[in-house]
């Protein structure tokens, strides 16, 4: 009786499958998946597992519509480094070897005026993007027009930011102030979502139709995980 009612409510909650067992990309998009999750696949199937997760999901969609040709494109190109001792404008990332590093940072201060210059976001796509193409004309300068909008050239991964956001939401909840442990909680919540078929954001629904389970586990039990542990026993 109680393995019936855990797949049915595997059933139900539109479970998410292996990925041997998806046959179309559009069916694979419908799922949360984690980076590194992505970059397992990736080197299962042997192409290229680095990259950000928009990156990863770009050769993953070219392996489901049987496109080689774009999944060779993305393929890491490896460039011999160098040492460059005197940054400017003109200087190429790669030819410098670029890093989010102090040395960095001190050149972009000097170039902006900001103090404590720190990298935004698209900086850090772009960077990314630069050595995974292995580009050697993209420059600081671009690095520069980038950080003031100038420019366009890799826009940062938002599909990371959901975790971020849904914990963000569930903690304003009001109704959330009964877990002691926010995080916790939120994380087993994420765990039902990122698993099925449903939008993944933070919803009050989604506290009243596990309020039950959540409570259980912020109670230092592991809910649905736990019961179907005990029923085996």
């Amino acid at each position: 009786m109680m393995v019936s009612y855990f797949l049915c409510y595997d059933f139900c909650m539109g479970r998410r499958p292996a990925f041997e067992e998806i046959k179309t990309y559009e069916e694979f998009s419908k799922y949360y998946w984690y980076r590194e999750e992505l970059a397992a696949i990736c080197k299962g199937l042997g192409i290229c597992a680095s990259g950000y997760k928009a990156e990863l999901n770009k050769r993953l969609e070219a392996y489901f519509k049987e496109k080689p040709s774009q999944i060779k494109e993305y393929r890491r190109k490896r460039v011999a480094k160098k040492t460059v001792t005197e940054l400017s404008l003109e200087t190429g990332l790669i030819e410098c070897d670029f890093r989010f590093s102090q040395r960095f940072r001190d050149f972009f201060s000097e170039e902006t005026g900001i103090k404590n210059f720190k990298f935004n976001a698209d900086m850090v796509a772009s960077a990314r993007k630069v050595r995974e193409t292995g580009d050697n004309a993209f420059t600081l300068g671009d690095l520069l027009d980038i950080y003031y909008g100038r420019k366009s050239y890799a826009q940062y991964d938002k599909i990371s930011l959901q975790w971020n956001k849904f914990v963000k939401d569930f903690c304003a909840d009001p109704s959330t102030a009964q877990f002691p442990n926010k995080l916790k909680v939120a994380a087993r919540l994420w765990k039902e979502v990122r698993e099925s078929t449903r939008e993944k954001i933070y919803k009050h629904e989604l506290l009243e139709e596990f309020g039950k389970t959540l409570i259980s586990h912020a109670k230092g039990k592991t809910g649905i995980a736990g019961l179907v542990a005990a029923s085996s026993r």
